[in-house]
C-alpha cells in the first residue's frame, strides 16, 4: 500500500531531472534490516533504485523519542519529497514539522484518534498510510487463543488507556 503511494507521488517527479528524495524517520536504535531491506526492493520492483534514481534520507531517533522533532526539521530543510514513519509518536513529530510535505505513515493503531487524519475513507491533510487498528479481529484472537488454550476460561488484556484505540482494540 505504502509503495503504491509512493510510487504514484514519483510518477510525477520522473519529469524532472531532480532526484526524488524519500526522508524515512524512525526511532529504533538498531533499524530492522529484513524490513528497510523490503522497503528498498518494493521500490526497486517499482523501477527505483536507491542511489541511482532516488534517494532515501534515513534518520533515526537511536531510541530517544525527544529526538524526533529535529530530525523531523532536518528532513524538512532537506526539502524531502515524501516522510515515511512508523508509529504514532514519528508521525506526530512529522507532522509538527511539515502540513505540506505528504507524510506515509508506515503503521498507526488509531489515526483518526491520533489526531492525523480527518477519516480513513477520506484522510485530509498532507497523511495517508497503514491503520493497524483492527478491533473486528478481536473475535477471531480469542477463538486462536481458546484452540491453543482449550481450558482457557479468563482472559486479561493490559494496555494503556492513554493513547487512542487501544481500548478499543481488545
Amino acid at each position: 500500500m505504502i509503495l503504491v503511494l509512493l510510487s504514484a507521488y514519483f510518477a510525477e517527479a520522473q519529469q524532472s531531472t531532480r532526484i526524488p528524495r524519500i526522508g524515512y524517520l524512525q526511532i529504533p536504535t538498531s533499524p530492522n534490516p529484513a524490513r528497510i531491506e523490503a522497503f528498498r526492493q518494493g521500490l526497486r520492483e517499482l523501477g527505483y533504485v536507491e542511489g541511482k534514481n532516488i534517494i532515501i534520507e534515513y534518520r533515526s531517533s537511536e531510541g530517544k523519542p525527544d529526538r524526533l522533532p529535529a530530525l523531523a526539521a532536518e528532513l524538512v530543510r532537506l526539502k524531502v519529497d515524501v516522510i515515511v514513519t512508523s508509529g504514532a509518536t514519528v508521525t506526530r513529530a512529522a507532522k509538527e514539522a511539515t502540513l505540506t510535505i505528504p507524510i506515509v505513515m508506515r503503521q498507526d493503531p488509531d489515526p483518526v484518534g491520533n489526531g492525523f487524519v480527518v477519516s480513513l475513507a477520506r484522510p485530509g491533510g498532507n497523511i495517508t498510510g497503514l491503520a493497524t487498528f483492527r478491533p473486528e479481529t478481536t473475535g477471531k484472537r480469542l477463538e486462536l487463543l481458546k484452540e491453543i488454550v482449550p481450558k482457557l476460561f479468563r482472559v486479561a488484556v493490559l494496555g494503556s488507556s492513554t493513547m487512542p484505540g487501544n481500548a478499543q482494540a481488545f
